[in-house]
């Protein structure tokens, strides 16, 4: 499978994602500069964390204007398949490509630390190898990872399957300790309604190397190529 990495100004975990994705996962990766007009015939696309234009607006805000998003929102509009992780989630909700707002933590601090999510459906493409109720530990590192959407939102979200992930303890109780952010409904992590465009602020690729300590987050990404090989 061919994936892009796109990579904009402030990007921070670009090359982590092409290292567990190319070295680690044996897959073909095309690092995708933000003024570039092209997706290079990739058939996965993702959008890593990072700091995109120094945060500045909002995280996301600016990016969202880079000049490869145009080709990301027409590849995602024909059933492409986009993943953004952390500052990509921030840009995927700024382009509308996926619903909600991700807004400042309630601490009003960046947190960097592993955190606990359970999987809340098996129906999508990055959570194939997952089940429901299976809680993963991932870490998480940002200061405006809340999740926000208003009540006509969260109902369509719960309506359609369109939450992947919601912050639990390690037993996958919800609560309001085992929320990091304070996002609403305990969302780390969701789908737009075609389910070809996702989104999730914890970090796999930082648990993808067996020298880290930690594989959970091997498991959504080998979901992908699982649905691939299916």
């Amino acid at each position: 499978m061919k994936f892009g990495v796109v990579v904009f100004p402030g990007s921070n975990c670009d090359r982590d994602m092409q290292y567990v994705l190319g070295s680690v996962m044996g897959q073909q990766v095309e690092m995708l500069w933000h003024k570039e007009h092209s997706l290079r015939g990739c058939d996965f696309i993702v959008l890593p964390g990072g700091f995109s234009y120094g945060d500045y607006l909002r995280s996301g805000a600016i990016a969202r204007f880079s000049p490869i998003m145009q080709e990301v929102m027409e590849f995602a509009d024909k059933g492409g398949y986009v993943l953004g992780i952390c500052n990509g989630f921030q840009i995927l909700t700024e382009a509308h490509l996926l619903p909600g707002v991700l807004m400042h933590n309630n601490s009003r601090q960046f947190i960097c630390k592993n955190i606990f999510m359970r999987c809340e459906t098996d129906e999508s493409m990055v959570t194939s190898k997952l089940n429901i109720g299976q809680v993963v530990q991932i870490p998480i590192a940002h200061g405006e990872g809340k999740f926000y959407a208003d009540d006509a939102t969260l109902l369509s979200l719960r309506e359609n399957n369109q939450v992947l992930f919601r912050y639990c303890d390690a037993e996958g109780n919800l609560s309001d300790a085992a929320n990091p952010n304070g996002a609403t409904d305990h969302i780390a992590g969701i789908c737009n309604k075609g389910r070809n465009v996702f989104g999730m602020m914890p970090h796999p690729e930082r648990a993808a190397d067996p020298v880290l300590g930690n594989t959970d987050g091997r498991l959504i990404l080998d979901s992908i190529l699982n649905m691939v090989e299916m």
